[in-house]
């Protein structure tokens, strides 16, 4: 089953031109723009994270009102940077937003993007200890939280109150999240260690590494070296994997006035250095319905994934979205093999 979802990165800007002028439109937007995929028949609502800049930075009650809101797509994120988590306090947020939702929370965990901050996380409280990195922390704070919502008890009972020294496991519970977490992977070395690991393996746009070959080719072979470690792992479940791409179908004047010269979209891969290392960026699909239908067909890495995950121009706000997913869904999701799904039916 291939499965189609937006993503959203939650910006706003009080300028003239944006139609998300402020946080409260960005959180109310994202909630109905879930809506209306839904009512398309996509398959998913997904939110970047990020702090310190005016975008999305706090999911879980978004995501909670999307699930409250809806009944079958799944909702999630891509990805929350563990390092300014509290593993335990993330872990009671996403029990309750997966319950509030049925089950149907995709959480996306890693170790973030470049970020404006300085330090930003130390800010949160969250210190790397001495020899070990920015990574190291996010994976510490990943193995706590998936522990949590496992089950596992986490700390000693107060005997005084409890009668017992057994430990108690956060509350609540939701059963099934703890297979239903993602890792944002930037290299084929991190999807190895993401199977290793039991979680799903998301990718983005961009790799920290380059080889040569084309953006959707490098990303194949990071999802053929994912599946291999997890089958090697044992896992008795189906692995899942995402991409995403920004899809941006061109069938009105006011599509043109936006993209039809494309700015600063890329028509090809991008090669550059992000942080001191060699990175890769995917190009972006912009054009007719069906070149890009063409072109996203042979998109490797989109035909090996599961799921696709597109990023919007939220800031054009909802009703340009709508009309924007409802185009890919008719005129470009069935050239990938995508069938709509039924409204109202739950995600199996």
């Amino acid at each position: 089953m291939k499965r189609i979802g937006f993503l959203s990165f939650g910006h706003w800007q009080p300028l003239p031109g944006s139609r998300t002028q402020t946080a409260q439109d960005a959180l109310r937007q994202t909630i109905e723009l879930a809506v209306a995929a839904e009512e398309i028949g996509l398959d998913g609502a997904f939110v970047r994270v990020h702090h310190f800049a005016r975008q999305l930075a706090s999911p879980f009650p978004p995501l909670s009102a999307i699930g409250a809101r809806t009944r079958r797509i799944e909702i999630g994120t891509a990805v929350i940077d563990m390092r300014y988590e509290n593993p335990l306090y993330m872990a009671e947020e996403a029990a309750a937003a997966d319950l509030i939702s049925g089950g149907r929370l995709q959480l996306g965990i890693s170790r973030g993007s470049p970020e404006p901050a300085l330090r930003g996380s130390e800010a949160f409280g969250y210190h790397s200890r001495e020899g070990s990195t920015d990574a190291d922390l996010a994976r510490e704070h990943a193995r706590l939280f998936r522990t949590a919502i496992s089950g596992a008890g986490m700390v000693p009972a107060d005997v005084r109150m409890t009668g017992s020294a057994a430990l108690l496991p956060i509350q609540p519970q939701s059963p099934g999240l703890a297979e239903r977490i993602w890792w944002g992977s930037g290299t084929r070395e991190t999807a190895e260690w993401t199977a290793q690991q039991g979680m799903n393996l998301m990718s983005s746009t961009l790799l920290v590494e380059d080889t040569g070959v084309p953006f959707g080719e490098l990303q194949a072979e990071q999802i053929w070296r994912f599946r291999q470690a997890w089958a090697e792992a044992g896992w008795e479940r189906e692995a899942r994997v995402s991409v995403s791409r920004s899809v941006l179908p061109i069938v009105s004047d006011e599509d043109r006035r936006y993209f039809g010269g494309r700015g600063a979209l890329p028509a090809e891969d991008q090669v550059g250095y992000l942080e001191g290392v060699l990175a890769r960026f995917g190009r972006s699909y912009v054009g007719e319905p069906d070149v890009i239908a063409e072109e996203l067909a042979a998109d490797r890495a989109v035909r090996d994934a599961d799921t696709l995950l597109l990023t919007v121009p939220n800031q054009l706000g909802v009703e340009y979205n709508a009309r924007m997913l409802e185009t890919i869904a008719r005129h470009i999701a069935p050239a990938i093999g995508w069938e709509p799904a039924l409204s109202g039916t739950p995600q199996p």
